[in-house]
């Protein structure tokens, strides 16, 4: 490839340098990069962001008690009490009314009366690093406080790193239909400019001209269109993931959208890759269009 790319310099002049193949190439090769970008991204950013919720609901567990109003309070101090004795577990404390008007706000609003509402309890617990015995837990609160629930959010855990893999997943899919469809394009255009130039092509041949020789001047012309097309597209992706919010602005899934430490210079391979896809396509399709020319 490097050999065909920095070869002749002059061997290209038979591809026409402006045109609509130039044009579709250049134009194909910067959007194919721009979306690589995105589907790099997402990929990346599917698996940092499942894994920062997975490890915080790793350490923490609630339990929810739902006693009778006149139980309420010995069922909560009886719960503290047992996780007191726990061994594996860090601190534990009873949600106040206005952390759980907190929680409930984006979906009931900051003014809902939660006072004269029959509520549960909330237990925050937050675990040591060696983690405690759940199920022995959950017998001891069964004996001491019957209305206790606790969830240990393992159903959580699992669906986020399943969650995490198939988008993950997807986003590589996206990566390889983006490459497939960028032979796709560099190849229609190839054709295109190898029809065009048919006259060209038989008068080369006339003078003595292989195919490889007219084979590479246009894998030389493509292959730069589309490194050069691939380098402005990821230089856009690059600038569009820039704008996106940072950690410390903003808690949501589309903050992760982004590149951290090396994985910035993951961007730059993809112009490489997008020129060694089109070299491939352009070189494929340019044999097989001079074979079927008389």
């Amino acid at each position: 490839m490097l050999a065909v790319l920095f070869g002749d310099p002059a061997s290209d002049r038979v591809v026409p340098s402006t045109g609509t193949a130039a044009r579709l190439t250049i134009f194909a090769s910067a959007a194919m990069a721009f979306l690589a970008v995105f589907a790099l991204a997402l990929s990346l950013a599917a698996g940092r962001v499942a894994a920062r919720w997975s490890e915080d609901l790793a350490r923490s567990s609630t339990i929810r008690v739902a006693a009778p109003l006149a139980e309420m309070d010995a069922q909560v101090d009886a719960v503290l009490a047992a996780l007191a004795q726990t061994p594996g577990v860090a601190s534990a404390r009873a949600l106040s009314l206005e952390e759980q008007r907190d929680l409930l706000a984006p979906w009931f609003g900051s003014d809902m009366p939660l006072e004269f509402l029959p509520l549960p309890r909330i237990i925050d617990v937050t675990e040591t690093a060696e983690g405690y015995d759940v199920e022995g837990l959950r017998l001891r609160l069964e004996a001491e406080a019957p209305d206790a629930v606790l969830d240990n959010h393992d159903t959580w855990r699992r669906a986020l790193i399943s969650a995490a893999g198939r988008l993950r997943m997807m986003g590589y899919l996206a990566l390889a239909l983006i490459f497939a469809a960028t032979v796709a394009m560099v190849s229609l255009a190839a054709q295109a400019a190898l029809a065009a130039n048919v006259q060209v092509i038989r008068v080369l041949r006339l003078v003595g001209a292989r195919d490889a020789y007219i084979a590479g001047a246009f894998v030389r012309r493509f292959a730069l269109r589309s490194l050069i097309g691939g380098g402005c597209g990821a230089a856009l992706g690059i600038g569009a993931l820039l704008v996106f919010p940072n950690q410390a602005s903003a808690q949501s899934f589309m903050v992760g959208l982004s590149f951290s430490g090396l994985e910035w210079l993951l961007p730059l391979i993809i112009p490489v890759m997008i020129a060694f896809v089109s070299f491939q396509a352009t070189k494929a399709a340019a044999f097989r269009t001079l074979r079927g020319m008389p």
